[in-house]
């Protein structure tokens, strides 16, 4: 079984793999606790979406790690749980059974695309620096999203956004940074989850001895899985001309953020094959596709993959076993879940960051002497973070590329 993964071929090991999955499990398990919230807010039950959450994300991995042999972790996406929730079911008035059927049907026609590897060819009109580009904006994405969950960075009605004020919280979160950061400057291994359980440590005493809010509380052991809303899904009502628009919808938006994240974390772990594209692209794009349309089944917003899986690349996961591993370990919290309260996202801010500054390093190969590829590079990696997007931000600096080199080859043909 691990021959198939090459371990000594990827320059990686079995501890190294699973050390790389749980870092990854680690930065994400936050959407078992997120995803059924959100979906619950349009009506569907929270008990049954928690399991049906943890299900498809477990599925999701394993098989991109058996199949496409890539360290990614797939999982509901946030932003499209968002879509599913606000504009589908509550902004149209789709029943929530219907609006399953829809997430199907959007895999479906994802699937397609990808069989005709037009996908594929989607990926190939994306330029070498742009790739670099997405990389670094996704790495300040990410680190955004730390340092907004760890309250250094808080909402400002005149400015956006501003510095959190001084708090225990602001203390603990930069605690728990320079700790881990010292850790990886010493090449510890495991540096990563030791900086979530450090983390974790510093948080204990929040509410307790200091500041007003208590972040780690025990909220029992154990709980049985909800099985009651698999296979809910409402094949026929959802297979309707009126609803394409949004079969579209969810369906660009699904591939526009996997295509970008597998740029992202490929060109940050230098994950490429020969030709220089993301490693086993057409496996991959496969595997996101089939998880889209399992969700609908499943009971649950389409499944994507996850940028957070950047944390276990940068832990030093290489081939699809450490997916394997993240996989596997969601399954035991089909059962204590309510353990994974233990772990905040508060925890797991500093690790965001870091992952967030690694995946910096590509910006080194831009070429940033010539305007063409600067613009359109510098518009992607400052879109992705301040729009919130990645697919937005890499739309933009997509366009940008192409205009500027339709104008250069009209002008020197003059």
């Amino acid at each position: 079984m691990l021959k198939r993964f090459e371990l000594e071929a990827n320059g990686t090991t079995v501890s190294r793999e699973f050390f790389g999955g749980l870092a990854a499990f680690l930065a994400s398990f936050y959407i078992i606790i997120v995803n059924p919230s959100m979906l619950s807010l349009a009506g569907l039950p929270h008990s049954a979406i928690l399991t049906s959450t943890i299900l498809i994300a477990a599925f999701s991995t394993i098989l991109m790690g058996v199949y496409a042999n890539n360290p990614i972790l797939l999982a509901p996406g946030m932003g499209l749980n968002a879509f599913f929730t606000f504009t589908v079911v509550i902004g149209n008035k789709t029943e929530p059974e219907v609006a399953l059927g829809i997430v199907f049907w959007s895999g479906v026609l994802f699937l397609l695309l990808s069989v005709l590897k037009i996908r594929e060819k989607i990926i190939s009109f994306i330029p070498t620096h742009l790739r670099y580009a997405i990389s670094c904006g996704i790495g300040l994405f990410i680190a955004f999203i730390g340092f907004e969950k760890g309250s250094v960075i808080v909402d400002h009605p005149a400015t956006l956004v501003q510095m959190g004020s001084l708090s225990p919280m602001l203390l603990t979160f930069f605690g728990g940074l320079f700790l881990t950061g010292l850790l990886v400057s010493r090449n510890v291994k495991g540096s990563l989850i030791l900086g979530i359980l450090i983390t974790l440590v510093l948080s204990i005493p929040m509410g307790r001895l200091w500041g007003d809010e208590v972040l780690i509380r025990w909220n029992g052991l154990m709980e049985y899985p909800d099985f009651s809303y698999f296979g809910k899904i409402n094949f026929l009502d959802s297979f309707k001309f009126s609803l394409l628009p949004t079969i579209i919808a969810f369906m660009f938006t699904d591939m526009f953020d996997t295509i970008s994240t597998l740029i992202g974390v490929s060109h940050a772990g230098d994950l490429l094959d020969k030709t220089g594209q993301p490693r086993n692209l057409k496996k991959s794009l496969m595997v996101d596709a089939i998880a889209t349309m399992l969700s609908g089944i499943f009971g649950t917003s389409p499944t994507t993959s996850f940028i957070e899986s950047a944390a276990g690349i940068q832990q030093g996961a290489r081939t699809g076993l450490a997916a394997v591993f993240a996989g596997l370990l969601f399954l035991p919290f089909l059962f204590f879940a309510p353990l994974l309260s233990m772990f905040p996202v508060f925890t797991t801010a500093p690790i965001l960051v870091l992952v967030g500054l690694f995946m910096m390093i590509p910006i080194t190969k831009i070429e940033w002497n010539k305007f063409e590829i600067a613009l359109p590079s510098f518009l992607a990696i400052i879109l992705i973070p301040l729009t919130f997007s990645i697919t937005q931000g890499m739309i933009v600096g997509l366009l940008c590329h192409y205009f500027l080199s339709f104008c250069v080859k009209v002008l020197n043909e003059k």
